[in-house]
């Protein structure tokens, strides 16, 4: 009976002491709960959204110290060091999808579907982030609901309403430039930071081609596209050019220039965001800025948004922490910090249960019902043609090609990016 004894004490001592060897060695482990690392990488540039991505960063931290997040935010090298990275399989744990998760980063990333966020994004952002699987590709934090920016003032002043048509707008153009004596500009775009300019192909290409009833988007899509179509689009940025519509040092202005002009009431559009509504009122604190969704072209077809993703977080499929990744996914996508993003960004939250937008939240309210299409390059051209599109822009309004040329351009650059990504 003692030996019975004794050798019970005895088993339930070895017990206790593997169990406490086996939290111990847990404890050191590399790897373990307590010693995770993981990074992040962000395209994010202004200052306000990135300060607000940190605090959520620093939140979560404190409520799980086991868990450290490296934010990484490279600027404009993001997307060679995300090719660089795709290269040699070492992507971060989570990062910045930046309108291509699909599309650019669809075989690296995680599939999201299952966590408890996926049922709740908007109608407009989901075809974007999943497949015909049901594949979720990225949690999207807000969506792109972009059109004509504009100065309320500058319209009240003139009387002039945001356009419907395209036509709309370059009589409004007219109408301010010659009430106004030249003082006030219709529309601005910069050659120094050119993405300005890429916008407006990039955003009026829908209207011109993709939703007309009869369009053109499974000729884009099957290659037998006739690029003649396309002419219209630089024929009109050159009339827009040549009757001075736009800013006279077009080719020369610096973007940061846009946000002075606001703010002093000599600018009425802008083919973007609201992204220099900072900026704008820094110089200006009572201006009262505006968006509304991109003119028509053709004629009886309505107004829309140029849309889809805007920050989406995508998780590696190899990272060596899924269930962390998860995590902190999740906690990203909690209500409050969905608004946090959303407002810091001035654009609408990508899940239902969140209302958000900042300064813009009531005018995207007024146009929930607007229909939003996804960038036209995101989806009917390769990767590598924004910079083609900006390059013979410049061209054309530097008196180096025609618009035909243009168009020309566009189909041999198309068909010599597609031959190459084969």
């Amino acid at each position: 009976m003692k030996k019975k004894y004794l050798s019970s004490v005895l088993a339930a001592s070895l017990c206790l002491g593997l169990a406490a060897c086996s939290n111990n060695e847990n404890k050191n482990v590399e790897g373990a709960a307590e010693n995770v690392k993981l990074t992040m990488m962000l395209t994010v540039g202004e200052q306000g959204v990135r300060d607000v991505i940190q605090e959520i960063v620093a939140n979560y931290q404190t409520e799980h110290p086991e868990t450290k997040i490296e934010v990484q935010f490279p600027g404009s090298n993001y997307e060679s060091i995300m090719k660089m990275k795709m290269a040699s399989n070492e992507l971060p744990d989570i990062f910045d999808t930046h309108g291509w998760a699909k599309l650019r980063y669809g075989d690296y990333t995680m599939d999201l579907k299952n966590e408890p966020w996926a049922a709740k994004m908007t109608d407009t952002i989901k075809p974007t982030l999943t497949d015909e699987s049901g594949k979720v590709y990225a949690l999207p934090l807000n969506e792109a609901k972009d059109g004509l920016f504009y100065n309320v003032a500058v319209l009240e002043k003139y009387g002039v309403t945001p356009p419907a048509t395209l036509d709309e707008l370059l009589a409004s153009a007219e109408k301010i430039k010659t009430e106004s004596k030249g003082e006030v500009i219709p529309l601005f775009f910069s050659g120094l930071d050119p993405w300005t300019i890429g916008q407006f192909f990039d955003m009026m290409a829908n209207p011109l081609l993709i939703t007309p009833p009869q369009n053109e988007a499974q000729a884009l899509l099957d290659g037998t596209f006739d690029w003649n179509k396309w002419t219209y689009l630089p024929e009109k940025f050159k009339e827009i050019y040549d009757k001075g519509y736009t800013n006279n040092d077009l080719l020369t202005a610096k973007y940061a220039d846009e946000a002075r002009l606001f703010a002093e009431d000599k600018l009425a559009f802008a083919f973007h965001t609201p992204s220099s509504y900072a900026d704008i009122q820094k110089i200006n604190p009572d201006v009262k800025m505006g968006i509304a969704p991109l003119p028509a072209i053709v004629e009886g077809d309505e107004p829309t948004f140029a849309g889809g993703e805007r920050l989406a977080l995508g998780a590696w499929k190899d990272t060596n922490y899924p269930e962390q990744t998860k995590d902190f996914l999740n906690y990203m996508a909690q209500p409050d910090n969905v608004k946090k993003v959303s407002d810091a960004t001035l654009s609408p939250a990508a899940l239902k249960d969140v209302s958000g937008g900042g300064a813009f939240s009531d005018y995207y309210d007024q146009y929930k019902d607007t229909k939003v299409l996804p960038y036209f390059d995101r989806i009917y051209l390769p990767n590598g043609m924004w910079d083609v599109m900006i390059t013979n822009a410049q061209e054309l309004l530097a008196g180096n090609i025609t618009a035909k040329k243009y168009s020309e351009n566009m189909k041999s650059e198309v068909e010599r990016l597609k031959a190459q990504q084969k």
